[in-house]
């Protein structure tokens, strides 16, 4: 029922008192009393008897936002602070077109000229709605902005003013059931598009139907208890006045908004074209791998980008505040997205919002689950196994040769959630063998996991800390030991360094890997071709027992050949097609290492390199290759090589 003006001044004035009430709370120093683990519930319960809204809903909506973590005050990669997601990205705004920089070729293809996209950005336009949450809370709330962004128990305090003043401008009135606020938790979203919206409205109610408990990154209790009976009122989007999504001929689950947003096949130039190969898989070529990036650009930017024929090119596109889709390639074409044309050419690209203004900046539970029911999507679809080996991210992608190593990318980094992200695919890491297995998964908890970091905002200065998926390696069982030394990264032989983007000596969650040795509480691995120890105790593993194949050399070969991509022997090619090295990278397969197995493929080229698709080819080989766990970044071994032995 659409609430009359004098309803509305009742509700202003009622939060207005409230808001004095609940102030002592969040501004005093804490007594001891609410120094304890539940201080944040009991915020939770103040701001929403404060602001007549349900304390089930407004905990929904901050789970679905940050699980109700407040990072330390610092801003997600959208810009959003606090439990509650408050956004100020004009605050935490840095603009570092992801693809311009470093000194991969996006395409990857030794066939063709490198392709080197403008850094010209196109201007920001003002910044949407959604992005200027924070400022519109402080103005509902008379709390400065400051204390939004780094104090938790404001910032749900501003998050509770949002969805109050979301439920009046729908004309709607304050209710204590949950079911009642399904519209103004819609709004709440940012999105301006209905299928959006709701999708995210359904992911918040379907958290407090199934209910949630969990101990946050600040050591806080939170618990949502369930309520399965919940049925909210969905027709209340009607009232949102949101428009209608373009989701024709998009390629996604039902359960998640996906809008077509085309990237451009078009030539320009002198014979150039771009941003992407037409193709015919998985008729022509499987598509065997999913690549996580991100954007390190804002959304509006993002789609700038994809939309210049000059520029290169991805399949999907997620934002961070509400998980909204955007598709720009069909995954029968192939994106240049991931600097490894073999890689390109056999797989799906996602892009996730993200600038990282901040040493850990975090992204939001919404996009987590968004992106997780795509992946399984077109896991399902494509027949990709969900796996640390065939779900890559950029920074695992191998480079083509010794020349490309050093300028691959690096993301979606060491503050990804590996093993939150598998768990929302339904594919929890776990041990599957014993303690003293032959193989480990990595597997740290993510909260608990602090390696130490520089360069994220000034070279070699100190990240600040925070939970992450890596782990560090080192020579010996000793953490003053050197570092492992990566001769792609550095062929001078120089030490690996803890730099955030450097991915020389360190290990990913998910990532199993053959045990070369065991010392007390430190565990070594065979990576890069060396022993590499990180420290494993048994009270607090960060690697547990797995199982699983793996590679070793041939009886009577001291050391085998390592490549980034697994392209097809000479002989293959048919004439107009020329022929691409086979060519090795630094590295060496020693004799008595072993390699995790991720997969069995042929080799394999898609010869693309004019407009026209006439002469477009697949070449198919009759050498085999296996995809390896080699490093940091995964690599490929001529089958011929090796010998195949179970472990476990």
């Amino acid at each position: 029922m659409r609430g009359s003006p004098t309803d509305r001044k009742r509700v202003r004035r009622t939060a207005a008192v409230s808001l004095a009430l609940l102030l002592p709370l969040i501004g005093a120093a804490p007594p001891q009393s609410q120094s304890s683990a539940a201080r944040l519930q009991s915020a939770f319960a103040a701001a929403a008897s404060a602001y007549d809204v349900p304390a089930s809903v407004l905990l929904g909506v901050s789970y679905l936002q940050s699980r109700w973590d407040a990072h330390g005050g610092a801003p997600s990669v959208s810009g959003g602070y606090g439990p509650m997601h408050l956004t100020d990205a004009r605050t935490a705004l840095a603009e570092a077109p992801h693809h311009g920089e470093g000194r991969e070729d996006a395409r990857g293809d030794d066939s063709r000229a490198a392709l080197a996209p403008e850094n010209d950005l196109p201007e920001n336009a003002e910044l949407p709605a959604r992005l200027r949450t924070l400022p519109k809370a402080a103005e509902l709330t008379g709390l400065p902005a400051e204390r939004l962004r780094t104090d938790p128990e404001a910032n749900v305090a501003g998050g509770a003013a949002l969805l109050a003043a979301a439920q009046r401008d729908l004309g709607l009135r304050p209710s204590d059931d949950p079911a009642d606020w399904y519209g103004a938790v819609a709004r709440f979203s940012g999105a301006d598009d209905r299928a959006t919206a709701a999708a995210y409205a359904d992911d918040v109610f379907a958290v407090i139907r199934a209910g949630e408990r969990r101990v946050t990154d600040a050591g806080q209790r939170v618990t949502l208890d369930a309520e399965p009976g919940l049925r909210p009122d969905r027709a209340q989007l009607t009232r949102a006045g949101l428009r209608a999504a373009a989701a024709d001929g998009t390629e996604c689950p039902k359960t998640v908004s996906c809008e077509w947003i085309p990237a451009p096949y078009e030539e320009f130039g002198d014979k150039d074209y771009g941003n992407h190969d037409l193709a015919d898989r998985p008729n022509s070529q499987s598509i065997k791998y999913i690549v996580i990036h991100d954007t390190e650009a804002t959304w509006d930017t993002t789609l700038k980008l994809v939309q210049d024929p000059t520029y290169v090119s991805w399949h999907y596109s997620l934002r961070s505040t509400d998980g909204r889709i955007a598709q720009h390639v069909k995954a029968r074409d192939v994106g240049w997205h991931a600097g490894n044309w073999y890689v390109n050419a056999k797989s799906i690209g996602l892009e996730h919002e993200g600038f990282l203004a901040s040493p850990d900046a975090w992204y939001t539970e919404a996009m987590y689950r968004t992106s997780a029911r795509l992946v399984r999507y077109l896991s399902e679809r494509y027949r990709i196994p969900l796996d640390r080996q065939h779900i890559l991210g950029h920074d695992t992608v191998p480079g083509t040769t010794t020349a490309t190593i050093p300028g691959m990318h690096t993301d979606p980094g060491p503050y990804w959630d590996w093993r939150h992200y598998f768990e929302l695919l339904g594919r929890p890491f776990g041990a599957t063998s014993g303690k003293y297995s032959s193989l480990v998964t990595v597997l740290p908890e993510y909260a608990d996991n602090r390696p130490e970091f520089t360069g994220c905002v000034t070279g070699g200065e100190p990240c600040a800390v925070h939970g992450s998926s890596a782990v560090r390696l080192h020579s010996e069982p000793d953490e003053a030991s050197p570092l492992i030394k990566d001769i792609g990264l550095r062929p001078d032989g120089s030490a690996s360094t803890i730099d955030v983007n450097d991915i020389g000596s360190r290990v990913s969650t998910g990532q199993r890997y053959a045990v070369a040795d065991r010392r007390g509480d430190w565990t070594a691995i065979w990576y890069l071709g060396q022993k590499a120890w990180f420290r494993n105790p048994q009270r607090q593993p960060t690697a547990v027992g797995a199982r699983g194949l793996v590679v070793t050399p041939k009886k009577g070969l001291a050391e085998i050949p390592v490549y980034g991509r697994a392209y097809p022997e000479k002989e293959a090619y048919p004439e107009g097609v020329p022929a691409q090295p086979v060519s090795p990278l630094p590295y060496k397969l020693l004799e008595g290492q072993k390699y995790v197995i991720g997969d069995k493929v042929p080799g394999e080229y898609y010869y693309a390199v004019a407009f026209d698709t006439a002469s477009h080819r697949v070449v198919v080989g009759e050498d085999l290759y296996y995809e390896i766990q080699f490093g940091h970044r995964v690599a490929f071994v001529r089958a011929a090589d090796v010998r195949v032995l179970p472990a476990a």
